[in-house]
């Protein structure tokens, strides 16, 4: 099971140096992958936290690829109704080129009612619109030549494309992630809230004759947790099953205490 843990690409903790420490922190000490968040438009009555300050997640990533050389980027979750797909393909696939292939796509819809009005998207297409973008990105990922609009075009480089983990909760995340040929990849506390969900996937798997997808799980975690506790959430998510677990430990603040969190989550990560 891969162990990762979620940067804070928005307010105090986004800025150039506390965000290449944090990563340089997180691949010294062995964990598998970093992922940020996305968010794009955030409206003033709703800034608590970030103050509407939130960095690009792709962009994030392409700059966090040139100041690591092993750790694994992730996206928790982009929400894929917010970018035309091409440019979006684009992106992937450049990452994916220049990091080495060290990408991992957490898709999702999005859900601020405000965010979509900013953008000009609605809300109620958002469903559709990340199908669209799923499906296009496999075309992308399958052939050196694709058509969009009626217009064929080369689509490269084409590196191996990423993981692709679908976010959200049953049943639509599930039937998603297998119309994809994608994981899932929820939120939760513990592994014991996951059970159904499992259940149910691998259920609507054997249903499709095909193999389960991989689930990953994004999990809160406080920077004042022992190790014991960190470790026995760990193995539990190991044997529920997980492909990987995401912690995220909120607002910490500073590059030096999310060293110490990040180190701790190392020594408890089952052998």
């Amino acid at each position: 099971m891969k162990v990762g843990v979620a940067l804070r690409s928005m307010g105090p903790e986004s800025t150039a140096e506390t965000l290449f420490a944090c990563a340089r922190a997180a691949e010294e000490v062995g964990l598998d992958d970093v992922w940020v968040a996305d968010h794009v438009a955030i409206p003033p009555d709703d800034a608590e936290g970030s103050d509407g300050r939130y960095l690009d997640p792709l962009a994030t990533l392409a700059t966090l690829s040139s100041v690591t050389s092993r750790v694994g980027l992730g996206t928790a979750v982009l929400n894929l109704p917010y970018r035309p797909p091409l440019p979006t393909a684009k992106w992937v696939a450049t990452i994916q080129e220049l990091s080495g292939g060290r990408l991992v796509l957490g898709v999702g819809l999005g859900w601020m009612e405000p965010e979509f009005r900013a953008l000009g998207v609605p809300r109620a297409a958002r469903g559709r619109l990340a199908d669209e973008t799923l499906a296009f990105l496999r075309r992308c990922f399958a052939s050196d030549v694709v058509e969009a609009n009626g217009q064929p075009f080369l689509f490269r480089p084409r590196p191996p494309a990423p993981p692709i983990f679908v976010g959200g909760a049953p049943p639509h995340a599930l039937a998603r992630a297998l119309r994809h040929d994608a994981g899932w990849l929820p939120m939760a506390r513990e592994a014991s809230e996951l059970a159904a969900g499992l259940a149910e996937l691998a259920r609507l798997a054997k249903e499709a004759g095909r193999e389960t997808p991989a689930v990953g799980c994004l999990v809160p975690l406080s920077l004042r947790a022992s190790a014991d506790d960190t470790a026995a959430r760990l193995r539990a998510f190991r044997d529920a099953g997980l492909a990987r677990v995401i912690f995220a430990f909120g607002r910490y603040g500073s590059a030096d205490a999310f060293r110490r969190g990040v180190e701790q989550l190392a020594r408890a990560r089952p052998t």
